[in-house]
């Protein structure tokens, strides 16, 4: 999938919507224009995503500032009580102190977008990536050589038959959809910047393995102090926020190390969230003929204070307002990566598959007959779409 988004974003070197358009009849094609749906739809999930994504981007900053300020002191041992007691005091009922904070983040992102691709996203990811590999690495080390981490190690390697389902499968490749960026523009964003002598099949093999190995040390970071300090392994912001930094409470230098680690969480946040933007950015730009400064403007204001500030106050002022049963939070979250990611990638699988065909399989490969290109191109027309069904109902 990585492939297919490449290629439907270097084919026309456009926004994620026109690239789904029929800029190409001279050579013989007849593209619909309601294949541009798809666009859409990505530009939605664009919208969706970081309607939330930037409220968690704002959760991290509070974290490292009340390390900073001892707001969240822990210069001793703490008990789960303390740190629950902190995150519902600072995240759960502080509407307007994560208001600020989600909004100080989304200033970050404006000052490195106003740079443009070059000066700003690519100088940026060269920097911050780097950086991000540095400290994880760092911590690895560290929690590595802490008394008991093999038993953590043991936890995250040692699979356990029981429990490998095919509903497990299906969340896996649900995650992976979400960890790649897939079924929202991102890769047809960056792709349309690539020049037509780049190999896609390289970039998308070092995409594919720089993600599976930063998640992968990332677990090397989490269960061996988890295990260290009798912590239950729990998932998501429990974890994270609530579990961690009883971790860090109980470590040599904890403090510096919490501050380490939120400030890894937020390279990782502001890497991918800058990419989103551009997606929509990209799109304001090349369909309205909007000048960037007022693009980057309207993307992060419109998203603040459409989806940003609802997100925020979904969870407390506004917490009796559901949809789908859902708060507004969990509600874009759903949206985004259960229906619209989902489905955008289905249709970009059927895009390459049954309207580019041996176009896709050209852009591509220098070599569109060669073996691999042909097991790829049949694999996208037939087998992915399959996959993404199976998902998609699951998700349901």
């Amino acid at each position: 999938m990585i492939l297919v988004e490449n290629v439907i974003g270097r084919r026309l070197r456009v926004n994620s919507i026109d690239a789904f358009g029929d800029k190409i009849q001279d050579k013989g094609k007849n593209i619909s224009k309601y294949w541009k749906i798809l666009g859409y739809m990505g530009l939605l999930g664009a919208f969706g995503i970081m309607a939330y994504y930037m409220v968690l981007g704002g959760w991290v900053m509070s974290y490292i500032i009340s390390l900073m300020n001892n707001t969240l002191d822990i210069s001793a041992p703490i008990t789960k009580e303390v740190a629950k007691d902190f995150y519902d005091l600072h995240i759960s009922n502080s509407p307007w102190e994560i208001m600020l904070y989600t909004f100080l983040f989304v200033v970050v992102n404006y000052i490195i977008l106003a740079k443009g691709i070059i000066g700003g996203i690519e100088r940026s990811v060269k920097y911050l990536m780097p950086l991000l590999f540095i400290f994880l690495i760092g911590m690895v080390i560290r929690n590595l050589t802490l008394p008991g981490a093999m038993e953590g190690v043991t936890f995250y390697l040692k699979p356990d038959f029981s429990k490998i389902t095919p509903k497990l499968f299906i969340f896996v490749l649900g995650q992976v959809f979400f960890a790649l960026s897939l079924g929202f523009g991102v890769l047809i964003t960056l792709s349309s910047y690539l020049n037509k002598e780049e190999n896609l099949i390289h970039t998308a093999v070092i995409t594919g393995f720089t993600n599976t190995i930063i998640a992968v040390l990332c677990g090397f970071m989490i269960f061996p102090s988890l295990f260290t300090f009798g912590i239950e392994p729990n998932a998501g912001p429990t974890l994270v926020f609530q579990s961690l930094p009883i971790v860090f409470s109980h470590l040599w230098a904890g403090k510096f190390f919490a501050i380490v680690f939120f400030g890894l969480l937020l390279i990782a946040a502001l890497t991918t969230s800058i990419t989103i933007y551009e997606v929509i950015i990209t799109a304001l730009q090349e369909k309205l003929r909007m000048r960037r400064g007022k693009a980057i403007f309207v993307t992060l204001m419109g998203i603040f204070l459409l989806g940003n500030v609802p997100s925020i106050l979904g969870d407390n002022l506004w917490k009796d307002f559901t949809i789908f049963g859902k708060s507004i939070f969990d509600a874009f979250d759903f949206v985004s990566g259960n229906i619209l990611f989902m489905l955008t990638a289905l249709g970009c699988a059927i895009f390459v598959g049954f309207v580019l065909k041996d176009d896709a399989k050209k852009e591509l490969s220098p070599t569109p007959n060669s073996l691999f290109t042909t097991i790829w191109f049949n694999y996208v027309k037939f087998v992915v779409p399959v996959i993404i069904l199976v998902i998609f109902i699951s998700n349901m």
